[in-house]
């Protein structure tokens, strides 16, 4: 094994199905054992005590001994992360919730949780000095991706469906990324990537198919972690399409557990689906035996219309371990959330986030989340790129 005095205490991947080992010293996509994704792991007990990042800046780089980057000057950041948590005072009265939080990723460059995961991925595209990144997008990922490779004078290829508002078309173009458009949903745009890849040398930073994304998403972990005083909620809600973020905070969640950061309880986490796209919930229930020739439709909440999760397998086991389910929500409720949210919290969020409050009012209403639990919903982007579609 390579020694080197780093930043990061990353010491090696593994394939998340058979553990199988692969170095963390050259690029990687995916398994080839499995053809899973692979997992980064740390020297956890090299890891300074948790009161380490309390002088550090307030982005999601505080946490850089659990992060990739081996050298400094690699580090790509807007300034993301250390989104704030907001106590949603009007709703917890109106419904009886007395601990009802709202994690806002809004608050992050490019207006939503992407920028975690490509700063990160962007930030290991650059140390392995690859010239060019493309990915498939639902909307928010390919504005992130090119907001981070302008920033690293990186060449972007982003590769979109058509029918995606118009926004998050010109936010990318802005950024001089190269767009490109597809008829279809995000499983369709993979298939383009596919092709344009045996033509030029483009790193696929796509969902779960590099090890990168994952570990920006899970500092989403760490901050709910820090901003409640090393303790958790009972139960977070989030909305999952390819299930980067539900997966990174539960492996954020182990590793703190692992270096004595928290204690044993760790929070149910609920995955809230699109009824239009809800691939995991028909795995879940029995319906299909996984998802891989899953069809599903499109939504207005762009990142939960993802047909096909490459990372399916994980995010059962996530759903399983922490004694969680996931459940579906139609695009007509989201928009009456987002409107109820709105008008009574003074935040407008994105349709996956209004997901999640509809999703809450029926757990709840079945019994299966009790009103006086600590509960974080956590809100992935703006409603600003929306409004067109939500109005």
């Amino acid at each position: 094994m390579r020694t080197i005095r780093t930043l990061t205490s990353l010491t090696q991947l593994a394939c998340s199905q058979c553990g199988q080992i692969y170095s963390a010293f050259e690029p990687q996509t995916f398994s080839f054992c499995c053809r899973q994704p692979l997992v980064a792991q740390y020297n956890l007990a090299e890891v300074p005590a948790k009161t380490v990042v309390y002088n550090r800046p307030a982005t999601m780089w505080r946490y850089k001994e659990v992060l990739p980057v081996f050298e400094e000057e690699n580090i790509v950041s807007l300034g993301e992360g250390m989104t704030p948590i907001l106590e949603l005072k009007r709703l917890q009265a109106a419904y009886e919730l007395p601990n009802l939080f709202l994690k806002d990723e809004s608050k992050n460059p490019t207006g939503s949780f992407k920028a975690r995961g490509l700063s990160a991925a962007v930030s290991k595209a650059k140390e392995f000095g690859l010239p060019a990144c493309i990915i498939p997008t639902a909307g928010n990922a390919g504005g992130a991706l090119a907001a981070y490779c302008a920033k690293a004078n990186m060449k972007a290829v982003v590769v979109m469906p058509r029918h995606t508002p118009q926004v998050f078309k010109d936010e990318c173009e802005l950024y001089g990324a190269e767009l490109v458009l597809v008829d279809g949903l995000i499983s369709d745009c993979a298939k383009k990537v596919a092709q344009l890849k045996e033509s030029a040398p483009y790193f696929d930073i796509s969902t779960m198919k590099e090890p990168y994304r994952l570990e920006g998403k899970k500092t989403m972990g760490y901050e709910i972690a820090e901003q409640f005083n090393w303790t958790l909620p009972d139960v977070i809600l989030y909305p999952t399409g390819g299930g980067t973020g539900l997966i990174g905070m539960w492996k954020a969640f182990k590793e703190m557990q692992q270096m004595g950061w928290i204690g044993e309880k760790l929070p149910r986490l609920y995955a809230i689906q699109a009824e239009n796209c809800k691939p995991v919930v028909q795995t879940w229930k029995g319906l299909q035996g996984h998802a891989k020739n899953y069809m599903g439709r499109a939504s207005l909440a762009n990142g939960l219309a993802v047909p096909n999760p490459f990372a399916e397998n994980m995010i059962l086991q996530v759903l399983r371990e922490s004694k969680g389910q996931p459940l579906a929500v139609s695009d007509a409720d989201m928009v009456k959330a987002v409107k109820e949210i709105a008008g009574k919290e003074g935040l407008i969020i994105a349709p996956e986030g209004g997901a999640l409050w509809n999703g809450l009012l029926q757990l709840v209403q079945d019994g299966i989340v009790q009103r006086a639990e600590k509960i974080l919903l956590l809100n992935t982007g703006s409603g600003y790129k929306y409004l067109q579609n939500i109005l």
